[in-house]
């Protein structure tokens, strides 16, 4: 951070997260020119700025040098069992399967372990893909340590187009909300 900026990444109890470059948390922050809250809307500011710190929505990890790497959103990751799985890390390893053209991937709610990621794939034209070729895909993450193997979705939904915004980003929220309904 720059002089007069306080950053640290927490856990989802507030702890500080280690310095190894993996543990993943929220960053938050303190400066002096920050925003104290929202117009007319002072529980909006309260939730901001928990135990004096702004919380900024961004999951990250921090490695021993103070290098933040930011790897989502946190209304992106994904928290089942309590731990966190990075949608956008999901993301580019199931694209990086050749037969892949496109992929969002969300949370969905799991009885067992609060919740579970859920791919929607688009193949590129002329290409077979399913579940079990994704899930052997993803497999070779685990074994090379990228990835836990509870990361893997047990869901995939193989669809003609993923659903975006006015502005071409995946539409995250209307995903989820299809799913749900």
């Amino acid at each position: 951070p720059v002089p007069m900026v306080d950053l640290k990444i927490i856990d989802a109890s507030g702890n500080d997260v280690a310095h190894d470059g993996e543990s993943l948390g929220e960053i938050v922050v303190r400066a002096p020119w920050l925003t104290q809250g929202y117009l007319k809307e002072p529980e909006k500011g309260a939730e901001l700025w928990r135990d004096g710190w702004l919380h900024t929505g961004d999951m990250a990890s921090i490695d021993g040098l103070g290098g933040v790497e930011i790897k989502d959103r946190i209304k992106d990751v994904i928290k089942t069992g309590g731990e966190w799985i990075s949608s956008l890390e999901l993301e580019s390893l199931i694209s990086e399967h050749a037969a892949v053209m496109s992929v969002a991937v969300v949370g969905i709610a799991d009885e067992q372990w609060g919740e579970r990621p859920m791919a929607l794939v688009v193949s590129e034209p002329g290409q077979y893909l399913d579940r079990k070729i994704l899930e052997t895909h993803l497999q070779g993450f685990v074994e090379r340590g990228r990835i836990n193997k509870w990361a893997i979705p047990k869901q995939f939904k193989f669809v003609a187009e993923i659903p975006k915004t006015s502005v071409g980003k995946i539409d995250k929220k209307l995903i989820r909300k299809s799913v749900s309904s």
